[in-house]
């Protein structure tokens, strides 16, 4: 079976090859406003506070040593040492921050460092981005995986090394460790995303059918089907879970490996159109056009001049 959430984070195509090297001494507290763009945060030393607000709510957890935290589209987040809770917006931060190589230093520049964090923007490479985090949750906590747990000591090694090509060698950790971060389910928030959906086993199931073939005529009645459940309770658990109705996600789906075959070139259009579900090149470009904004031909056309500039 085809893993949805593989084929999202293969699209996606993320990147880590920003960070830098936050120490810490307790008392501190720091706010961060971001335009939307991926953070993470792997914490190296010590525990801190990490305030996470979104347009509807905010979210405050504990990060402990070897932790891994996410922020797929990070807007407005605060961090703290334990001694006190993360600001909010409107609070004033007088925390002395000093500048270091490769980082900052946080809090009195002569106290004892109680925690060491590697902190960064990530980057994803696919021009759906939007549409690709719009899959995931609002924030990735992941504790006690021993995969995880082994990169971030890796990548706490590297740090404080001076090895030849180490900055290749931490942007190449990094990716492992994000990639390993959006695959691990176990920990991610409860908020609506592909990750909740793919915990549910019936939802799963319908999740993998419409990513195993995407050309198919699904109706709810048939995904409900398939999943043991009455379309009414399908159709509610879905859009609750998924933060988007069935329908809706398989559109959304299915435009997004569309544009992946029109930036690749090499396909006819008339494959396109049926390897994504619709029976004609027509009725394809008109369900593109009206969710992408512009003819399939023309997106076809930018995605080239754009790889050849």
């Amino acid at each position: 079976m085809i893993d949805p959430l593989a084929e999202v984070v293969a699209l996606l195509r993320p990147g880590a090859p920003f960070s830098k090297l936050v120490i810490a001494s307790a008392p501190w507290a720091v706010r961060r406003t971001e335009t939307g763009r991926p953070f993470y945060f792997v914490l190296l030393q010590g525990s801190c506070r990490l305030r996470i607000d979104s347009a509807t709510r905010s979210d405050t957890i504990t990060l402990n040593e070897g932790d891994f935290a996410l922020i797929p589209s990070a807007r407005a987040f605060a961090t703290s040492s334990l001694d006190r809770q993360p600001p909010a917006h409107d609070e004033v931060v007088d925390t002395a921050i000093t500048p270091m190589p490769g980082g900052a230093r946080v809090g009195d520049p002569d106290g004892p460092v109680d925690t060491r964090m590697l902190v960064g923007n990530c980057v994803f490479g696919s021009p759906d981005a939007a549409l690709l985090v719009s899959l995931l949750p609002d924030w990735v906590h992941v504790r006690g995986e021993d995969r995880l747990s082994t990169l971030v000591q890796l990548v706490g090694d590297e740090s404080r090394s001076d090895r030849p090509a180490r900055e290749i060698v931490m942007a190449h950790l990094l990716e492992v460790l994000l990639i390993e971060a959006l695959r691990s389910t176990a920990s991610a928030s409860t908020s609506s995303s592909l990750m909740r959906g793919l915990s549910d086993p019936r939802l799963a199931l319908a999740l993998r059918l419409m990513h195993q073939r995407p050309s198919e005529s699904w109706t709810v009645a048939q995904l409900a089907r398939e999943s043991a459940m009455s379309r009414s309770a399908f159709f509610e658990r879905f859009s609750e879970a998924v933060g988007m109705a069935p329908i809706e996600y398989l559109l959304a789906w299915r435009m997004a490996l569309a544009k992946q075959l029109l930036r690749q070139g090499g396909t006819a259009m008339s494959d396109i159109a049926e390897r994504v579900g619709y029976s004609s090149v027509s009725t394809f470009g008109v369900a593109f056009t009206r969710h992408v904004g512009m003819p399939p031909g023309r997106y076809a056309k930018q995605g080239i001049e754009a790889a050849a500039a």
